[in-house]
Parts: structure tokens; C-alpha cells; sequence
């Protein structure tokens, strides 16, 4: 398994030199992601490798507001990249494992489960919920040219995005903003486990951090 998840990585990298992605193309952004992925499906021959790949950037997929509504429960920590240029640099489906590995016991040390731990958005803007049980609520915003969702909760404003996942939908945020966030809701707790969350800013350039959810209702 090890072997496949490197020669994924291996050869994700080699296509984005070899086509010259590591700037801007005459096709625009979206376009040059499909023709790299198409070249990465082409050589490892797996269908499920485009798609899982392109929900690790930022704005590959199109949603819509309709997207988001509804009851969103916590499952595991989730990370995703602001470019496929990123993406290739950090090495594809290996970086995003890494980070979720490292996030899985700073959230656990929190005490984050799908009980405690949810959003709600409705269809008129207002979005309700809770972190370790903390209540959040308030308005939000959401760009489907960004995929961006601004969380307004009077007091604090939160930019986060959304990504699809194979079981629901990644709300991700910059890993310094999600950090102090975090510190804010508990309190600062001195849990020195909870930094691992801004540290991650520093190993991995372009990624976000936050929450893959799976849909309740």
C-alpha cells in the first residue's frame, strides 16, 4: 500500500514538472488541473485517482450554497490545497495523509467527536453549531467562485472552505486562524499539543486544516 500511495505521489509530481504547471497555463486553472490529472489517471489507470486528487484542491469542484445545507457531524481531521502547484509540491496524496496524521491526535487531545462537534447551515443564511460542545452560530456567506464560506459570529468572522470528500464535505481554514480559534473556544487551555496546528503552516505551504463532515440530515 505504502508502494502505491508513493509512486501516486511519485508520478503526480513528474506530470506537473513535465507539463510545465508550475506556472500559469494559456488554458487557465481548472484546465490545467484536468489535464494533469488526466495525465496522472492515464499513468497509474485507476478512475478514483482524479477525483480524489482533485478534492484535495480548493475550488476544483464547483458547489453551489445548496451544496452546504444541512446538519454536518465531525469525522476525522480534514486538510486541503490552495493550488495544484502545491498540491504536486508537497507530494499529492502523501501530504494530505501526513497532515490528517498529525491532526488526528491534536483533535483527539481536544476531545473532538461527531457528538460534540457539528455544524448546521440553513437555507437563509444563518448557520448554527458546536465545537467540543461549545455553541457557534451566527450568519454565513458563500462564494462558489472561491468556495470560500464566511462564518460571521458577531464577535469573531471565519473564513473557511469547502471541499468534497468521498463521504460528505472538508470545511478547511488557514491553520493559524483555525489554531486560534480553537485556543479561543477552550479557553487557552495550555495543551501544548494544540500548536501542532500552527506548525503545520510551516511543513506544508498552501495547505488548509479543519474538519472532514459527514451529513446528518
Amino acid at each position: 500500500m505504502k508502494k502505491i500511495v508513493f509512486s501516486l505521489a511519485t508520478c503526480f509530481s513528474m506530470i506537473m514538472a513535465g507539463c510545465g504547471m508550475m506556472g500559469n497555463n494559456g488554458n487557465g486553472g481548472n484546465n490545467g488541473l484536468g489535464n494533469v490529472l488526466n495525465g496522472v489517471l492515464g499513468v497509474l489507470g485507476s478512475e478514483s485517482t482524479l477525483g480524489s486528487l482533485a478534492d484535495l484542491v480548493i475550488g476544483s469542484v464547483k458547489l453551489t450554497q445548496a451544496d452546504l445545507v444541512g446538519t454536518w457531524g465531525y469525522e476525522a481531521p480534514g486538510c486541503a490545497f490552495t493550488s495544484e502547484n502545491l498540491l504536486a509540491k508537497a507530494g499529492g496524496a502523501v501530504a494530505a495523509g501526513q497532515v490528517k496524521e498529525k491532526l488526528a491526535p491534536v483533535y483527539n487531545s481536544l476531545g473532538l467527536n461527531a457528538e460534540n462537534t457539528n455544524l448546521t447551515f440553513a437555507n437563509n443564511g444563518q448557520f448554527s453549531g458546536r465545537i467540543k460542545g461549545i455553541p457557534v452560530g451566527g450568519t454565513y456567506t458563500f462564494d462558489p467562485s472561491t468556495s470560500a464560506v464566511l462564518l460571521d459570529m458577531t464577535l469573531l468572522k471565519l473564513t473557511g472552505y469547502a471541499t468534497r470528500t468521498t463521504t460528505g464535505m472538508s470545511f478547511t481554514f488557514e491553520s493559524k486562524k483555525l489554531l486560534n480559534f480553537i485556543q479561543l473556544l477552550t479557553s487557552l487551555t495550555g495543551n501544548s499539543t494544540i500548536k501542532t496546528v500552527g506548525d503545520l503552516s510551516k511543513q506544508f505551504e498552501g495547505v488548509r486544516v479543519g474538519f472532514d463532515m459527514r451529513r446528518y440530515q
